[in-house]
């Protein structure tokens, strides 16, 4: 089985209206590996939760490609199959939603929540339904006693939790985390990313962990895009991101981490003025006009998204020349 399991190739969405086009996604490219979770950041607004509804196709890219390699060991271009392969690949690609509240139904109990995958992919008795989501239960901690009862009468990191039973029911290969604990209280966040990891370990999933909190990539991610406008500005091994940034606004990204170690003196980056709007971006690199480093090819010269270092990739005109802050990791 190849290591890539999946590959993401040129890939844009386009929101159109009467009046106005906006490109939420702009020609993003890269590549995860089975058994990694690869960590996608940015600002609200970036485009990174609508990369990954593209990416699983809850919502059509407008060109591009998605390449997962199946558990069969071919190769599918998830744009472009028929609904008749992407309802049997689904079952090996699921998400987890944001918001633990409007993501489950409130008429339905815990119980139905869960099996409702099972039974659209699935003919299996009662007695095996049963037994599969009792299973899937306790993995995420769940009581099975709980199984009978409705969303409201859980608190919101036991509704999460509920959500990953429903994502890990089919045993799919590779899990999309669409800010899967910022709805959540901090130490309910440390639980439920600990029980990710275990998962993973555990079951050989891969995950496209997409969240705007760097301090939580940093504990479950191997990898890490940086989004900004719809583009993938940086791309790297966690550590060396974290270690080395080479574009400015990772730099000031990390600059905002809280580090807990009274004796690290942290130099913050305030970006000055609002994101760009997408319907009318800048010309040259998007991210001059809050770019303290922005000279005039900045400005009116495209950049490439290109390998500065072994698994490094960066859109930056001066990559090389800038020697940008990282924060210190373990």
């Amino acid at each position: 089985m190849p290591d890539i399991i999946l590959k993401v190739k040129e890939m844009s969405k386009t929101f159109s209206s009467k009046k106005v086009d906006v490109r939420a996604v702009n020609h993003v490219s890269f590549e995860v590996k089975r058994g990694e979770t690869v960590g996608i950041v940015g600002e609200s607004g970036c485009g990174k939760t609508t990369l990954g509804r593209c990416i699983v196709r809850a919502i059509e890219a407008t060109s591009g490609e998605a390449l997962y390699v199946g558990e069969d060991g071919k190769e599918y271009n998830l744009q472009s199959i028929d609904k008749k392969d992407m309802r049997s690949i689904r079952k090996e690609i699921q998400m987890i939603f944001q918001d633990p509240y409007s993501s489950l139904d409130p008429r339905m109990t815990v119980y139905d929540i869960i099996t409702e995958p099972l039974r659209a992919n699935f003919k299996l008795t009662k007695k095996e339904l049963e037994d599969r989501v009792k299973a899937i239960a306790v993995k995420v901690g769940l009581n099975p006693s709980y199984l009978k009862r409705y969303p409201h009468a859980f608190s919101g990191g036991q509704r999460q939790r509920i959500g990953i039973a429903r994502a890990l029911v089919l045993y799919p290969r590779i899990i999309v985390c669409d800010e899967a604990v910022s709805a959540l209280d901090v130490s309910v966040q440390a639980q439920v990313v600990n029980l990710l990891k275990d998962l993973q370990e555990e079951l050989k999933l891969t995950y496209l962990f997409i969240s705007h909190d760097l301090s939580v990539v940093e504990h479950i991610s191997d990898k890490v895009g940086v989004m900004y406008l719809g583009k993938m500005v940086e791309y790297a091994p966690t550590g060396d991101l974290f270690r080395n940034p080479l574009h400015p606004y990772t730099e000031a990204l990390l600059s905002a981490v809280p580090v807990a170690d009274p004796t690290i003196v942290i130099e913050r980056i305030p970006l000055e003025g609002e994101i760009p709007n997408p319907a009318n971006p800048p010309s040259g690199c998007f991210f001059h006009t809050r770019c303290k480093y922005a000279t005039d090819q900045c400005k009116t010269q495209d950049v490439e998204f290109i390998e500065k270092e072994p698994g490094h990739y960066v859109a930056c005109h001066r990559a090389d020349e800038l020697k940008l802050k990282g924060i210190i990791t373990e």
